[in-house]
């Protein structure tokens, strides 16, 4: 798991589709007065050059954020989105992508609260060093999964958890099932964002199996394609969101659509959104 870096894939499509579902979740919190806390179990380093050999390599982020970064029209969410990417580039030159640290520290307010988990050295000391001036930020070199669950129920008691691994070790669908239904009984009225890759192995469909049967309620599934499924690769992005809140599944189906236009690569592109388990009846 140490192997990974996100830097080779930061501003792709699937980052836009995360990233920008992340932002509407923190603007729901942002909405009432009170603090809220933001923990994350994959946290990697929260800034990416666009011009560095890592990028470089790949260009993901040509497929991804440098379609956004000149496009026109856009929904009023993915607007707010593409300010936070705007805010850490000067001259309306696109050079660096935020990533979810970068993103969550962004939209804090001051009496906001951020714990960071990240095990891979290089990248944790990284973190480290873009929040040391930051007082409401905490950086953990540790593995997420324990990190999270030791800080869980947060001060302040409402917010949000990002989990966000790789998936490259296959027993990351399992961790992520057996995770989740541990921190929701101890931070039960916690919102859970869970990203997972659409990948032709399909082992995205055993964890959200597991994670319907274990009974959680309240769960919301974002599914988004750039095309058809491909014999190999990653195709597609999802995320899933435990307790979202309130009309947040009317904001994504008016801009997900907009944002499969912009990013399809082929046939066969599109957004699903499915309850996975339903909202309480009184929600």
């Amino acid at each position: 798991m140490l192997s990974y870096l996100h830097g080779f894939h930061a501003g792709n499509f699937a980052d836009l589709h995360k990233h920008h579902l992340l932002v509407c979740l923190l603007q729901a919190l942002n909405r009432k007065a009170k603090p809220w806390s933001y923990l994350e179990t994959h946290s990697g380093k929260a800034f990416y050059a666009l011009d560095s050999e890592q990028s470089a390599k790949t260009a993901e982020f040509q497929q991804g954020i440098a379609r956004l970064w000149t496009a026109t029209d856009l929904p009023e969410s993915i607007a707010l989105y593409l300010d936070q990417v705007k805010a850490v580039n000067a001259d309306e030159v696109l050079a660096h992508y935020p990533g979810s640290p970068a993103l969550a520290a962004g939209m804090a307010r001051e009496e906001d609260q951020l714990h960071l988990m990240e095990l891979h050295p290089g990248e944790a000391r990284q973190l480290k060093q873009a929040f040391a001036n930051h007082p409401g930020v905490g950086v953990h070199h540790r593995d997420g999964y324990e990190g999270v669950l030791s800080l869980l129920p947060p001060k302040p008691n409402r917010g949000l958890v990002l989990i966000d691994p790789s998936y490259e070790v296959k027993s990351e669908y399992d961790q992520v099932a057996e995770f989740l239904p541990k921190a929701l009984k101890r931070w039960p009225n916690g919102c859970f964002a869970i990203w997972y890759p659409l990948l032709p192995s399909r082992r995205w469909k055993m964890m959200l199996e597991a994670i319907r049967r274990s009974g959680i309620q309240n769960m919301l599934c974002s599914e988004l394609t750039i095309g058809a499924e491909a014999e190999q690769g990653m195709y597609g992005s999802g995320m899933l969101i435990v307790n979202p809140p309130w009309q947040l599944d009317q904001t994504l189906q008016q801009a997900e659509p907009w944002l499969v236009d912009l990013l399809r690569q082929r046939d066969g592109a599109g957004c699903q959104l499915t309850w996975l388990a339903p909202p309480p009846a009184d929600g």
